[in-house]
């Protein structure tokens, strides 16, 4: 598996580009180690690993999972989450604790989101973890916790990760953070009502005018836009 591992960190620099290291450095902060390269080429990586392991059984996926976490690269953990997302029969299996096994090393918001939409989130839909998990995130004072909480209610909404509309769970976690002001909640809640908006329009107008005293403005404007003309901005 360690070499399996060094195959794969090998492969990824392969398509470094500094453009792209600078530019991951710029739009986020985070204490992992970024190699710099497409999300398309990486995924071109993540192909061959999950070829060469298709056959594994589960524990032994798991272990690879977090083994690529522990390398401490921000693209070998982005791979981990899109590797156990992929595998539905191994997702299928996957435990409330191991969901909280592999988070760690959250410090930043693609970290938190890509663990949000193809882990925590789609567990959340399928009953791996219920509403009082989520609702949990949200008491932590740490941003990125609460930030997995409003970002695993795209993928309830979001056709591509199997959403299918869920007002009422959305809706209870967006109302618990309309006076977070922090700019990484204040751009998830954003997020959260425009993807909801478009499968429940009605249900977000409703929300938008019963918390528009409090509601941050960027998030007033922006899903009022969605909702307006269909677009963010």
């Amino acid at each position: 598996m360690e070499n399996l591992i060094n195959e794969l960190v090998a492969s990824l620099e392969l398509y470094k580009e500094v453009r792209y290291e600078k530019y991951t450095a710029h739009v986020l902060e985070t204490s992992m180690r970024v190699i710099g390269l497409k999300a398309q080429n990486m995924r071109v990586v993540l192909k061959a690993l999950r070829e060469k392991t298709v056959n594994w059984p589960k524990p032994e996926k798991l272990l690879l999972a977090h083994k690529l976490i522990d390398t401490n690269f921000l693209e070998c953990q982005m791979m981990a989450f899109e590797y156990l997302a992929k595998d539905k029969k191994l997702f299928n299996l996957l435990t409330e604790a191991d969901l909280d096994g592999l988070n760690k090393k959250l410090d930043n918001w693609c970290s938190v989101d890509t663990y949000s939409l193809y882990l925590m989130g789609p567990a959340w839909r399928t009953g791996i973890v219920n509403d009082e998990k989520i609702r949990n995130y949200l008491q932590s004072e740490n941003v990125w916790q609460r930030r997995i909480a409003v970002v695993s209610t795209v993928a309830l909404n979001l056709k591509s990760q199997g959403g299918t509309g869920d007002v009422k769970r959305t809706l209870d976690i967006c109302k618990r953070v309309v006076e977070d002001y922090d700019d990484m909640i204040v751009k998830a809640l954003s997020w959260a009502l425009r993807e909801l908006s478009k499968r429940e329009k009605e249900a977000v107008q409703e929300f938008i005018d019963r918390y528009d005293e409090v509601l941050h403005k960027k998030v007033l404007k922006e899903v009022t836009h969605k909702l307006v003309f269909g677009t963010k901005n």
